[in-house]
């Protein structure tokens, strides 16, 4: 038996794993594309649920939704998906994906540090910021990120 060449919307949900109103979203959002048949029907090509699978990974990941959209931009729409094409994407999110690690890994170490013990000691807190010396970088847990925000303010 020959599987029909698109899909409905509710059979992507179902296959994706995903609730409807998630692909109206998506596709609002420039990342996927169906197209209506002459009854009105929206309708899925079933290469749909790969861009569907790599949006969801990405999102789990924390990228965000307009670093999705440019990646699946560079990736062909109406046809497959080889290694090569999805190669060049992957090369793209691996630093950023590398950067979110390291910094995932000093939250981790330092909430145990300073939120475990209940002291917030001044001495030792990656967040203490006496005098405000770090307010003119920005809002924010500055210290946490790392980075150039984390020098003082200029005359602190």
């Amino acid at each position: 038996m020959a599987l029909p060449a698109d899909l409905s919307v509710g059979e992507v949900a179902e296959r994706a794993g995903v609730a409807v109103s998630t692909l109206h979203f998506y596709e609002a959002e420039g990342l996927i594309l169906s197209w209506r048949t002459p009854a009105n029907h929206r309708r899925f090509d079933r290469r749909v649920l790969r861009r569907v699978a790599v949006i969801r990974a990405a999102q789990a990941a924390g990228v965000p939704l307009s670093e999705i959209r440019e990646a699946l931009s560079k990736l062909p729409s109406d046809a497959r998906i080889t290694k090569a094409d999805w190669a060049g994407v992957a090369a793209a999110w691996a630093d950023r994906l590398d950067a979110q690690i390291a910094l995932l890994t000093r939250l981790r170490h330092q909430m145990d540090h300073c939120i475990g013990c209940g002291c917030l000691s001044l001495t030792a807190c990656p967040l203490h910021n006496g005098d405000d010396r770090l307010g003119a970088n920005g809002p924010g847990a500055r210290r946490w990120f790392g980075g150039p925000d984390e020098r003082a303010a200029p005359g602190g």
